[in-house]
């Protein structure tokens, strides 16, 4: 059982150095569009073979103990939303490439506003990320709970961006191209917040064995 304990914390290391080098990619990318920075957005591309590597470790990891440790209840719970975290851990990094490459196309070409956003809407989602992970590592419902929150949030910010930049296009036809790009990172940075939604609501079922996808959580509590 020491054994299978010991096991188990390898894991949660493996998703909490997935998760800092996804963290730091989503900075980096969007820094590498705020301060047209070919630098950071190379070293988001650099680092994706690594993020890759790690998902293929955390499978192999938890598929080897949940064949040799047969695993029960909360144990068994937690080990198979490892293999989801370690799922959206990897999109995040994929979404964090694609802001990146956005970076590099945006980076000869005049800076336009509005922009302030995209940093505030990064800010939010790199939270999220964390909280997230950090819920996991403490079976922490309540922290998960939090994140479910902050997603009503980035959404209402995508929405008031996009908005923003339609009008800009129909304003400015000419500067057309960048805002493209910028949507593009803001719609990138919708869906990581969203992986990170499905970080938490994994966290959930794994502590309370409840089910909070499509709002279902009201459902559920009311059933037990």
């Amino acid at each position: 059982m020491r054994h299978f304990e010991q096991e188990l914390e390898k894991l949660k290391a493996k998703l909490l150095e997935m998760s800092a080098l996804v963290e730091s990619a989503i900075y980096r990318s969007v820094q590498g569009v705020v301060e047209k920075s070919e630098d950071l957005a190379q070293q988001v591309l650099r680092n994706e073979a690594r993020v890759n590597q790690l998902e293929i470790e955390i499978d192999d990891m938890a598929i080897s103990l949940l064949a040799l440790q047969a695993p029960l209840a909360i144990d068994l719970r937690l080990i198979t939303a490892a293999i989801k975290i370690n799922n959206d851990l990897e999109r995040m990094g994929d979404l964090s490439a694609s802001i990146a490459q956005s970076a590099l196309a945006l980076m000869r070409e005049p800076v336009i506003r509005p922009m302030i956003d995209i940093p505030h809407i990064a800010g939010l989602a790199q939270s999220m990320v964390r909280k997230a992970l950090d819920a996991f590592v403490n079976r922490d419902a309540e922290m998960a709970r939090s994140v479910l929150a902050s997603d009503d949030a980035v959404d209402n910010m995508r929405t008031a961006s996009f908005h923003e930049l339609m009008s800009f296009m129909e304003k400015n036809p000419q500067q057309i191209p960048q805002a493209l790009w910028l949507l593009s990172v803001i719609r990138n940075l919708e869906r990581i917040a969203d992986h990170a939604t499905n970080i938490a609501e994994d966290v959930l079922f794994m502590v309370k064995g409840i089910d909070v996808r499509h709002h279902n959580e009201e459902r559920t509590a009311v059933n037990q």
